[in-house]
């Protein structure tokens, strides 16, 4: 089981329950779809941010990242990655993840709380 969080483009919603629609709607259209789109530069550059403070998984020798699936940029579509993390890490990488998104003017959005980060 993993702790999931969703980063987007695009601008912030005015509340949660907003946010939700906005996640599904880009969910279904980039993840949930046939049809594959690289990462945006955007998102890229965010997978890329993360991917500074902790190793990619498939070269996670020591077991020290927190991401549940790899590569991380195969999470991404588009203008969204859709991305979980090990529970036991969670709490850390997530406030990480969504500073990094905050910082880079992208969307964070909690899919287990259904709240938008930070």
């Amino acid at each position: 089981m993993s702790y999931d969080l969703a980063v987007w483009e695009g601008d912030r919603p005015v509340d949660d329950k907003t946010a939700g629609r906005v996640f599904s709607d880009l969910y279904d259209r980039y993840i949930d779809s046939d049809v594959e789109e690289p990462a945006t530069d955007r998102i890229a550059a965010y997978v890329a941010a993360l991917l500074e403070r902790w190793c990619d998984l498939p070269e996670d020798e020591e077991d020290t990242s927190p991401w549940s699936t790899g590569p991380l940029l195969r999470d991404a579509s588009g203008p969204l990655i859709y991305f979980g993390m090990r529970w036991s890490m969670a709490e850390e990488a997530s406030a990480y993840a969504a500073s990094v998104a905050d910082s880079m003017g992208l969307v964070c959005f909690d899919v287990q709380e259904d709240r938008l980060r930070p």
